[in-house]
């Protein structure tokens, strides 16, 4: 009878570790399909956490600093060049810098004097095409060739 103390102990522990699992799980935040969101925080530096495989990599530290740097980049317009519009009426395609859009399409653009601008192209007009840069709407005219 001393051995089943034990083992009844730890079956006791066990069940309470799973119906606190199932309870801090149902406190979670849902999506708006009620599937439960994982949310994960990049830390700034060593203090707010670490890589747990490569505890002396700065690796992710730097990948935070340079997410945050992009976001608040302003974009120079004048950086941003049109050198052409083609396609049909229904369907125009606008080249800018060196990348091809069309309405809807969304990238990330280098930018000079480094970083990355996210352009989504709204709509494209013969002579110019809308886009949305970094969340700021602007209208950019085709160049004289």
């Amino acid at each position: 009878m001393k051995y089943f103390k034990p083992l009844i102990q730890l079956l006791v522990g066990s069940l309470a570790a799973i119906l606190a699992a199932k309870v801090q799980a149902g406190t979670q935040a849902q999506n708006a399909n009620g599937l439960v969101q994982s949310v994960f925080v990049l830390p700034a530096n060593s203090a707010e956490g670490r890589d747990p495989f490569f505890p002396e990599s700065t690796r992710v530290m730097e990948s935070a600093a340079a997410a945050t740097a992009s976001q608040n980049h302003s974009v120079e317009i004048t950086s941003l060049k049109v050198p052409g519009i083609s396609g049909t009426p229904g369907h125009y395609l606008a080249i800018i810098n060196t990348h091809t859009f069309a309405v809807g399409d969304e990238e990330d653009l280098k930018i000079p004097g480094g970083g990355l601008a996210h352009i989504r192209c709204l709509s494209i007009q013969p002579d110019a095409v809308m886009v949305e840069i970094n969340g700021q709407v602007h209208r950019l005219i085709v160049e004289d060739q």
